[in-house]
Formats: structure tokens, C-alpha cells, sequence
């Protein structure tokens, strides 16, 4: 009987309003008016999920673009705060030298400590594996 791995989500949603409200003030300006236009492409196409497994990010134009990444597949996690420490964006960088860019995610250090602690326990998971592979040979 096969047993299946259940996945939980973690965090599932778009990103913070606090960074739509900053750049729709800032978008009084005429300066400030393209990162105005950002945030609200943001706020309505871009969308996070975040679960046990893996990480899915849905942006671009009309929400077209996705991107699904496993932890495995993940090497480092860099984070910077924005407004404040209310939230933040992150980059991922993968094992194949590519990275993808989280862009005003909420809850970015709780975020950011639970991808670390799945890349830390898939690693220690696939070392024991390669113990286990070796047998007697050491």
C-alpha cells in the first residue's frame, strides 16, 4: 500500500498591503507614480504559496507567469525588510545558480526561518540517505 506524503500550506496569499498603501501615497508625486503602478500589478496579479513541500509563486501580466520550486532545489535564502520590518522581499537562490525573487511578502522572517528549517531537514535527510547507500563500505 503506497503512503502519501501529505502537504500542508504554510502561507497562502498575495503580498503586504502596507507596500500597495506606501506606493499609492508615494504615487501622488510624479516621481513616485511607475512604483505605484508596480504595487498595484502586485497586489492584484502576484500570489504566494507556501507549503511543506514546495514553494509556488504566480505573477506577471494577468498572472500569467509561474514558478514552482522545491526545497531541495533551494541553496540559500536572502531576505531584506522593507517598510520598516513590516514586511520584506526575499531571494532564493537555487542550486543551479538561478534565483527567484519573493517581492513584498508579509511575514517575510517567519517565512524566511520556515524554508530554512525545510532546506535544513531535506539536507539531513539526503546525507542519511547517502550513509545508508554506502552500507559497509565507509
Amino acid at each position: 500500500m503506497p503512503t502519501s506524503i501529505q502537504e500542508e500550506t504554510f502561507y497562502e496569499g498575495g503580498p503586504a498591503r502596507g507596500d500597495l498603501i506606501f506606493n499609492l501615497l508615494l504615487g501622488l508625486t510624479l516621481i513616485g507614480l511607475p512604483f505605484a503602478v508596480g504595487a498595484i500589478v502586485r497586489a492584484v496579479w502576484l500570489r504566494f504559496n507556501i507549503t511543506s513541500r514546495r514553494i509556488s509563486v504566480t505573477g506577471g501580466w494577468m498572472g500569467r507567469d509561474r514558478s514552482q520550486v522545491a526545497f531541495s532545489q533551494v541553496r540559500e535564502v536572502r531576505s531584506v525588510s522593507r517598510g520598516f520590518g513590516a514586511w520584506g522581499d526575499m531571494v532564493l537562490v537555487l542550486t543551479d545558480g538561478s534565483r527567484l525573487e519573493l517581492r513584498s511578502v508579509p511575514r517575510f522572517r517567519e517565512l524566511e526561518a520556515f524554508i530554512e528549517e525545510r532546506i535544513r531537514v531535506r539536507r539531513e535527510n539526503a546525507s542519511e540517505k547517502d550513509a545508508d547507500s554506502k552500507g559497509f563500505a565507509a
